[in-house]
């Protein structure tokens, strides 16, 4: 700073110490717009490039993430199996000779809704009965189907199947 190479600037308890511009050669015009187009001309490579490096990071992102050719070659050979397994199970099933008839599937379904008809008749009935009870027991209504031993259908997660 004595010498004059380096300026200070003092800011309070701090000193700052910059080089003297004065003594640096004064560029022309010519060569700022030179330099100006040099930068904008390197800013414009910068982000070309980095446009491309964000495309490879994304191709290479891709292709980590899909599967290699033996991993593929496992898949279809799997895939093959399974389709193998599924054609000789379907063929088993169309040479079946126990298919059943019309006839006793509607005598099936006829006699499930026949059942959940009365389930739900007797259901409302116990229901009834019970909230009949109720009404006069001191306790709760928990308590007291523990002390009888009364399950509902809602304690083992039954439902009434829809007609």
């Amino acid at each position: 700073a004595q010498q004059g190479r380096v300026r200070e600037k003092v800011y309070g308890k701090q000193k700052i110490y910059f080089a003297d511009q004065e003594q640096l050669p004064a560029a022309s015009d010519a060569e700022l717009r030179g330099l100006d187009g040099e930068i904008a001309a390197l800013s414009a490579k910068v982000q070309a490039l980095q446009q491309s490096c964000r495309q490879m990071e994304a191709e290479l992102k891709d292709l980590n993430s899909s599967m290699t050719t033996p991993e593929m070659a496992r898949e279809i050979e799997e895939l093959r199996k399974d389709c193998a397994t599924y054609t000789e199970k379907l063929g088993r099933i169309k040479s079946a000779s126990n298919h059943v008839t019309p006839e006793e599937k509607e005598k099936v379904c006829s006699e499930q809704r026949l059942y959940c008809k009365e389930w739900r008749r007797r259901k409302r009935m116990a229901t009834e009965l019970l909230e009949a009870i109720l009404e006069g027991y001191p306790k709760s209504k928990k308590q007291f189907f523990e002390e009888v031993g009364i399950e509902t259908d809602e304690e083992h997660n039954v439902a009434l199947p829809a007609v």
